[in-house]
């Protein structure tokens, strides 16, 4: 039988975030650390690697047949303008930019002159876009995406007989975590399905025991209860929007 949630409340100590470690000193996670003098540690559970232009050639895909393009992340947008290159591509002037989010929109000035160009943003999700994308039915969509592409966006765009063409420029691999083989942690957050597939890939025979599991999202939430775990802190939720307020919460109550 399953622990509820409350007897599992314990002290916690140390968590592990299965993201890479933030490049400044100003993440939320550094002040969460200090304020309640935690261990917090990053690690990758998963990483993306490109897909060669010799092997994007396989799938027969011609650049110059779009005239838009579907963004539904950063890595679309650096694998994108990558094939690009390696194609020896030159992105059109008057090719038109559908982005899932304003950030993914603005990251695109990484690449491109941003206010010379046709950008379009939805608040996160392919049916934001909904309104926009109408208004733009005959073009010619190319919708970056890696091996593991959430079907939602495609869904969306096949639902409403959209004229487009997945591409998967990218792919979702399993870090080796080996060396965490005997590492314990009071709190584990995961940010996607991957991440936990990844985890039993690394370690077959993992098992829960005090290990609270934090979850960020419906679908990573539906990943880790399929595998018969339990989600301790789950978020965003109405109280705790993002990760960073479902962990504190959490602790406010564990570490009273």
């Amino acid at each position: 039988m399953q622990e509820n949630k409350e007897d599992r409340l314990r002290k916690v100590k140390s968590i592990l975030i299965t993201l890479p470690k933030p490049e400044t000193e100003k993440s939320p996670y550094f002040d969460l650390a200090k304020k309640f003098n935690l261990k917090i540690d990053f690690r990758s559970f998963i990483h993306v690697e490109g897909v060669p232009a010799r092997d994007f050639r396989k799938d027969k895909i011609n650049l110059a047949d779009f005239t838009a393009v579907v963004f539904t992340s950063r890595n679309a947008v650096d694998h994108f303008f990558r094939i690009c290159e390696e194609m020896r591509y030159e992105v059109p002037s008057d090719l038109k930019y559908f982005c899932i989010s304003e950030s993914t929109a603005l990251y695109l000035q990484k690449y491109i002159q941003y206010r010379k160009r046709k950008i379009f943003f939805g608040k996160q999700t392919a049916a934001d876009l909904a309104e926009v994308l109408k208004k733009h039915a005959n073009e010619k969509f190319l919708y970056p995406c890696s091996d593991v592409a959430t079907e939602d966006t495609m869904k969306f765009l096949q639902k409403n007989g959209y004229d487009f063409t997945p591409a998967v420029l990218f792919r979702t691999v399993v870090s080796d975590l080996s060396d965490l083989a005997e590492v314990f942690y009071d709190v584990i957050a995961f940010f996607s399905p991957s991440s936990i597939q990844s985890l039993y890939t690394n370690f077959p025979d993992f098992a829960q025991n005090n290990t609270r599991i934090a979850a960020f999202g419906v679908n990573t939430h539906k990943a880790v209860t399929d595998k018969g775990l339990i989600v301790d802190i789950a978020a965003p939720s109405p109280e705790a929007p993002s990760m960073i307020m479902a962990i504190e919460n959490y602790i406010k109550k564990s570490n009273k």
